[in-house]
């Protein structure tokens, strides 16, 4: 039976919102759990939109978190389609699109983050696309059908997790496919030139076109039907669909309008949270891709925008939320799948704060671990193609410890052997 002295609510119905309120119950919390959602759909998990699900080898149901049964089962008032549009902080109050007031004692922000957006002529055209959400992932997976069986062209303005995965998508589908990347290799801020080029090689081999160096600078069309597109270097590339794969930001209007403290858009923007997922307020926390937390690991607030952080932090946060001393630790984390390469990233490396990219295994079959190292210390590993191996790189970027670089890349070396 619910207490209704206690009230928790959590806005954004994705992984990390599903994931807290489902934590909240098996701590044995009675109070109200009022979980709001600006989708109609209920929550799901994201990476299915652009591998699984997308590939059509996945059927729809398997991306919710929960079968919708579950939350009257567990006592989780479900808003469905009502966005929050403000947070009364005095009176404690969440203030729904149709003018409803949800009273809070502790509040959760799980906004999340929504695509960017390309600033250029033509993106009001039909056939320009984003995918963030499931209606997203529907309506491509159709497009790119269409593209496979017409021998269409699909143009991708980023070369990035999401535009990587959805190039390998579309030529399993068979869509001529063209990636547009300012940057000189795919992942740039993520694995640097050093790994980036293996992506590069990977999607080459498997057909895609790359631009390197340039920015789409417009979108041309025809009765509302995309045709080509331009960029800032003067090229003119074929197309019948376009996705903007150029990032996402995190959703902090509601934090913001409400007074909380945003962390520095230097490293990545987001609601600013402790180790326990506390905002500035104490009763409000924030957890999943709209969060910015006071890593342990680092000396400055990490926004992690992956599967894996969503799926920790809402119940670390939930726990917080309780009481419960948390200290929200994880060493970041993503996995990747595009053609016959499976991948598994942890760590945080962006380029600049490494001085060496060690290689353990063989890289031209794909089947290696890379790390990336500052002073002989790891800082992220990245296997591809070798499993069971996440567990020990972890620990190796945890501990600090400054392996013998040649015993580091000899993979007859277990890896638990060199961590101090």
């Amino acid at each position: 039976m619910v207490d209704a002295d206690q009230t928790y609510v959590i806005v954004g119905g994705g992984l990390a919102g599903a994931k807290a309120a489902e934590t909240l119950r098996a701590e044995g919390f009675t109070g109200r759990v009022i979980l709001i959602c600006d989708e109609r759909d209920h929550p799901y998990e994201r990476p299915p939109l652009s591998k699984g699900y997308l590939l059509g080898k996945e059927e729809r149901d398997s991306v919710f978190v929960h079968e919708p049964a579950w939350y009257a089962r567990a006592d989780v008032e479900l808003h469905l389609g009502q966005p929050a549009v403000a947070i009364d902080r005095e009176a404690k109050a969440v203030r729904l699109g149709d003018g409803t007031a949800v009273r809070y004692d502790k509040l959760l922000l799980a906004t999340g983050a929504e695509p960017r957006r390309l600033d250029i002529p033509g993106t009001e055209l039909a056939g320009v696309h984003h995918l963030r959400r499931l209606a997203h992932a529907e309506r491509l997976r159709g497009v790119l059908t269409s593209l496979g069986r017409d021998n269409g062209h699909l143009l991708i303005a980023g070369a990035g997790w999401i535009g990587l995965e959805v190039a390998a998508a579309a030529r399993e589908y068979g869509a001529e496919v063209t990636v547009v990347e300012p940057e000189p290799t795919p992942l740039h801020a993520v694995v640097g030139p050093e790994v980036g080029r293996l992506f590069t090689d990977l999607h080459q081999d498997h057909g895609v076109r790359f631009h390197f160096g340039a920015r789409l600078t417009e979108i041309t069309g025809q009765d509302g039907m995309v045709l080509a597109a331009r960029t800032d270097d003067g090229d003119e590339h074929p197309a019948h669909a376009v996705l903007a794969a150029i990032g996402a930001a995190p959703r902090t209007g509601l934090a913001e309008a409400a007074g909380l403290t945003l962390a520095d858009r230097t490293h990545g923007g987001g609601i600013a949270v402790d180790a326990a997922l506390r905002t500035s307020d104490p009763d409000i926390f924030a957890a999943g891709d709209v969060a910015a937390a006071q890593h342990p690991l680092y000396d400055h607030p990490l926004r992690v925008e992956h599967w894996a952080n969503a799926l920790n932090s809402g119940p670390a946060a939930a726990r917080a939320m309780l009481g419960q001393e948390v200290s929200y630790d994880r060493v970041p984390y993503f996995f990747s799948d595009q053609y016959d390469v499976g991948l598994e990233f942890s760590g945080w490396a962006p380029p600049g704060s490494y001085d060496q990219v060690l290689i353990r295994g063989d890289l031209g079959k794909r089947e290696f671990i890379a790390f990336w190292l500052a002073g002989g210390r790891v800082l992220a590993g990245m296997n591809v193609n070798v499993w069971d191996v996440t567990t020990p790189i972890q620990q190796l970027i945890r501990s600090g410890t400054r392996p013998a670089p040649e015993r580091l890349a000899d993979p007859s070396v277990p890896l638990t052997s060199l961590i101090e």
